[in-house]
């Protein structure tokens, strides 16, 4: 553009503010790493074109951003509208009280509203059963949600019913305090029956929709996850995964890194034998097993917190759905009778 628009002219679309321990980094590839469903080239050019400030001034996309940087990304078209339309779709609560409710989410229900999604999910069923959910500053668009779980994950999930529970529930996921509890059927046996995985995770560069481990810490989020061996079926084991940080796609990513990405998990390529023999009747089984869990093989299992307004710790806990549990037990016979 050869003149950029006025400020007044311009709607704000992102606000981040950087972490107090982020290091030096470059601005293009600061924004990358946050933003969903950019290229470099298009985040180049909108800083070429003015349209990303940090602390209010313009700057190049080789800018190093650092610790409590305030970046403003404000675009001449205004951000797509956060209105929620309310959905009677069911909802499996286990837990409700004034302050907030525990749901069993099914695998295929999107969490929140967003790009390809914007009917159907958690947030519009949310909006339809409940009126006035807080909503978190910076997370329009989201009542009640303090976090969430991919589309094809199903399980356990908080959400706030008032702003002293948002708060609350908000501030023990950022202090790590969250007991969170993941079953992952994943290939391969790990060498270990106890271990921790801490290697930071970001968005992979090839494909902005995939989330990639990043040894050398030089860009990225740091992660944590742990895990334990809860059964060796030799092709496959059952893992409980404990998440202290909760990036996107942890427990896929990590998993994928490990070298044992979760049965039937596309996108990090667990949706084709990993482990096991060249025999047909082998072959022939799995992709039995795929199409009766056509999903990543993953369930939020059990969720700990203090509650934000009585301080009693609750713990709740879920059943396996059906196809896991169905996988499972196909998986058992196999080894059994092999």
């Amino acid at each position: 553009m050869e003149e950029h628009l006025q400020e007044s002219e311009l709607y704000e679309h992102h606000r981040i503010i950087c972490d107090p321990g982020q290091e030096p980094y470059r601005l293009d590839k600061f924004l990358m790493d946050r933003l969903p469903n950019v290229t470099r080239n298009k985040v180049q050019q909108g800083i070429k074109d003015g349209f990303v400030k940090v602390n209010g001034q313009e700057v190049k996309p080789n800018f190093k951003v650092k610790a409590n940087d305030e970046i403003v990304v404000a675009l001449p078209e205004p951000p797509r509208e956060t209105e929620i339309i309310p959905e009677n779709i069911p909802l499996n609560i286990i837990f409700e009280d004034d302050d907030l409710l525990v749901v069993n989410k099914e695998a295929g229900m999107v969490v929140h509203p967003a790009y390809n999604n914007w009917s159907g999910t958690l947030v519009n069923a949310l909006t339809y059963h409940f009126k006035q959910l807080p909503t978190m500053k910076d997370n329009e668009g989201r009542p009640g949600l303090v976090h969430r779980i991919d589309k094809d994950t199903s399980g356990l999930l908080v959400i706030a019913k008032s702003e002293k529970a948002m708060s609350g529930l908000a501030k023990q996921f950022f202090d790590h305090s969250i007991e969170r509890t993941y079953y992952a059927l994943v290939w391969g046996v790990p060498k270990e029956e106890m271990g921790t995985i801490d290697v930071n995770l970001g968005r992979s560069e090839k494909d902005r929709r995939v989330t990639v481990a990043i040894e050398d810490g030089s860009r990225g989020r740091h992660a944590i996850t742990h895990f334990k061996l809860l059964e060796d079926l030799r092709y496959v084991s059952l893992l409980q995964c404990n998440l202290e940080t909760g990036r996107t796609h942890q427990i896929r990513a990590h998993m994928k890194y490990l070298g044992s990405p979760l049965f039937n998990d596309a996108t990090y390529g667990g949706d084709r034998i990993i482990k096991g023999t060249q025999f047909s009747k082998y072959k022939a089984f799995v992709e039995n097993a795929f199409k009766l869990m056509p999903r990543q093989a993953l369930h939020a299992k059990s969720l700990g917190f203090t509650h934000p307004v009585s301080g009693e710790f609750m713990q709740f806990n879920s059943d396996l759905p059906e196809d896991f549990t169905a996988v499972l037990e196909k998986w058992k016979n196999y080894v059994q009778h092999d």
